[in-house]
C-alpha cells in the first residue's frame, strides 16, 4: 500500500522509508508539517505516519487540519513525548493510533496492518479467495495448498487485487497505491508486474484469476465469473 511519512529527522526518515519499502509499501516523505499536509491533501494514501515535533507546523495541527479538510486516511502519530496528555491530544486531533519513540519496527508494522485491515473491513491478517491464500504477516502466498514465491512488489500487487475482488482496477489506481510520487505513468512497469504475477498464480491452474478489462484495467475474479 502507499504510505506518507512525515518526519523531520533525516536518519529516522531514511531508516523507516527503507524498512517500509522492503515490506512492499510505496513511500512518499515530507520533513515538515506544511509539506506533509499538502501531500496528504493532493495524493491518495492508504496510511499516514506523522511525527508530532515538526518544523513549520506540528503534527497535532497537521492532523487537525487534515481531518477538517475531510481527509480520512488512517494516521499513526509518532513522538518522543510519552506523556498521557500528549497521547490524548494526538487522538483528539483525529489520529487513529499513537506510538512513542523509541519503538520496535515490528510493532509499527503490526499497527499499520491493523489499521489497514480496519479500513478495508478485513478482520483477519490472512486473505483467502478462489482457492488463493495470502498471509499478510508472513508474506506467504499459496493456491490450493501450493506455495507461490513472490517478490515484494508482486506480493503487494496481489494484496491489492485480493482486497478488491470483482472490482476493475485501473493503471492509475494501481500506481496510486503501489508506487510513490516519482512513478512515471508512461512506463510499462505495471503491465510487466501483472504479467509476472499471472505467470506465478495462474500457471498450471484451469481458472485464471487476474484478467484484463480492455481499455479499463485489470480485475481479480474467477474466469467467466460474474462482475
Amino acid at each position: 500500500m502507499r504510505v506518507l511519512l512525515v518526519e523531520d529527522d533525516k536518519k529516522i526518515s531514511a531508516a523507516l522509508s527503507k524498512g517500509l519499502r522492503a515490506e512492499g509499501y510505496a513511500v512518499d516523505s515530507a520533513s515538515d508539517g506544511v509539506k506533509g499536509e499538502e501531500l496528504a491533501t493532493i495524493n491518495n494514501y492508504d496510511l499516514i505516519i506523522l511525527d508530532i515535533m515538526l518544523p513549520k507546523q506540528d503534527g497535532w495541527q497537521t492532523c487537525d487540519n487534515l481531518r477538517k479538510a475531510k481527509v480520512l486516511t488512517p494516521i499513526i502519530m509518532l513522538t518522543a513525548l510519552d506523556d498521557v496528555s500528549d497521547k490524548i491530544k494526538g487522538l483528539d486531533s483525529g489520529a487513529d493510533d499513537y506510538l512513542a519513540k523509541p519503538f520496535h519496527f515490528g510493532e509499527l508494522l503490526a499497527r499499520m496492518r491493523a489499521l489497514l485491515r480496519r479500513g478495508n473491513e478485513i478482520k483477519s491478517s490472512v486473505l483467502e479467495k478462489y482457492g488463493l491464500k495470502l498471509d499478510l504477516n508472513t508474506h506467504i502466498a499459496s493456491r490450493e495448498g501450493k506455495e507461490i514465491l513472490l517478490s515484494t512488489k508482486e506480493f503487494a500487487l496481489l494484496e491489492l487485487f485480493m482486497m478488491n475482488p470483482n472490482k476493475i482496477l485501473s493503471r492509475e489506481t494501481i500506481s496510486e497505491h503501489l508506487w510513490d510520487m516519482n512513478f512515471d505513468p508512461r512506463s510499462n512497469v505495471i503491465e510487466a508486474f501483472v504479467k509476472f504475477l499471472r505467470q506465478k498464480i495462474d500457471k498450471d491452474f484451469d481458472k485464471q484469476l487476474i484478467q484484463t478489462v480492455r481499455g479499463a484495467g485489470y480485475i481479480f475474479k474467477e474466469e467467466n465469473g460474474s462482475l
